[in-house]
């Protein structure tokens, strides 16, 4: 009597989620669960559904910006422009919208704009000029970061209407559990789903494709600098997003998203993905984020100070990486494929050629 190995898609539901769970990218919710329960031990006011739901307003936009990053990085490359990219659409909000609340909407076009447009020059400098992608957008941050400082003088400018900041301050009233549901938390659930959605078609497959095996994925049909070069710019419209929720309760000054692109970094490996690209879920990156924010909630309720946050990053991104890319290359190893029946053993009586 033989036995047949399952192919993924006949094993049941149970099982594909404790295999999820077993890696990296699932693994990451495992965390948010238990930091959230210790928090809730130390805290318990941290329970309360209005404090839960606050906090996952606050934690959105370094979420959103996460999930920008992971297409980037899950290609194989990097952006480090995403805070410069912020700071510069902050100020821009600031100076060009202003108190006219007729200016909000061809401001918000303007803002789309030049964020695409800023990833559209990553990634043709990156895959047309062949210039690494941390030289490309490390020059980016530099020069919107030099830009933002002549225009503002380093100090803040600007004060956009009040009805253009409700977009990152103010939510859904009056329902039940938990009072307000903010509007940054709706917009980071639209933005995952369309994450998720975007990466189940073609171009998600091709994308991680591009990452780990960039020889292979040339052969998919769609050019491979187009497939990277809109990565760049969903990494750079990401943050325009984040930008527009910090303007909410961070206000106009050009230190708003100053770090983001590292916290970024940090919650993208935080969620599993691993740098090189080719491995890593989108809403795994923004499960990062939570619980990279959740970390910090915890340490500040055990009396550590918030000087340690840098650290902190800095040893979550050599941990995370180092455990990723084993995690991961054991999960493709375990994988079960699909077996062929075994074949029934035939007569010696000599092969083809007429030799014994």
């Amino acid at each position: 009597m033989t036995t047949r190995v399952l192919p993924v898609h006949e094993t049941t539901f149970g099982r594909r989620s404790l295999a999820a769970l077993a890696t990296p990218g699932g693994g990451v919710f495992l965390l948010v669960i238990a930091l959230l329960l210790a928090i809730m031990v130390s805290n318990p006011s941290f329970a309360d559904g209005n404090t839960l739901i606050r906090f996952a307003g606050r934690t959105a936009p370094i979420a959103i910006a996460a999930m920008g990053q992971y297409f980037v990085i899950v290609s194989g490359e990097f952006d480090l422009s995403m805070g410069a990219v912020i700071a510069a659409q902050v100020v821009l909000a600031g100076n060009v919208i202003g108190q006219d609340e007729a200016n909000i909407l061809p401001g918000l076009l303007l803002m789309f704009v030049v964020g695409a447009l800023i990833g559209l020059v990553n990634g043709l400098a990156t895959t047309l000029l062949r210039v690494p992608s941390f030289i490309v957008t490390l020059g980016m941050m530099l020069s919107l970061t030099g830009l933002v400082r002549y225009v503002t003088g380093g100090a803040a400018t600007g004060n956009p209407s009040d009805r253009f900041r409700e977009i990152g301050r103010g939510g859904i009233q009056d329902v039940p559990l938990v009072g307000t549901i903010p509007y940054p938390l709706i917009v980071l659930i639209a933005a995952g789903a369309f994450a998720v959605w975007l990466m189940r078609r073609p171009y998600g497959r091709t994308l991680i494709a591009a990452g780990d095996n960039p020889e292979a994925a040339r052969f998919s049909g769609t050019p491979l600098w187009w497939t990277k070069t809109r990565a760049f710019m969903i990494s750079s419209l990401s943050a325009t997003v984040a930008g527009i929720l910090l303007v909410g309760y961070a206000g106009v000054h050009p230190s708003v998203g100053s770090g983001y692109e590292f916290a970024a970094i940090t919650a993208v490996v935080l969620g599993g993905v691993v740098l090189g690209g080719g491995r890593g879920w989108v809403l795994s990156a923004a499960a990062g984020a939570f619980a990279l924010e959740l970390l910090f909630v915890l340490l500040n309720s055990l009396g550590i100070e918030s000087t340690w946050r840098d650290t902190v990053q800095g040893l979550i991104i050599i941990v995370a990486v180092a455990l990723a890319g084993r995690a991961w290359q054991g999960a493709v190893r375990r994988r079960p494929s699909v077996t062929s029946p075994p074949t029934p053993p035939q007569p010696a009586t000599g092969d083809t050629t007429g030799e014994n």
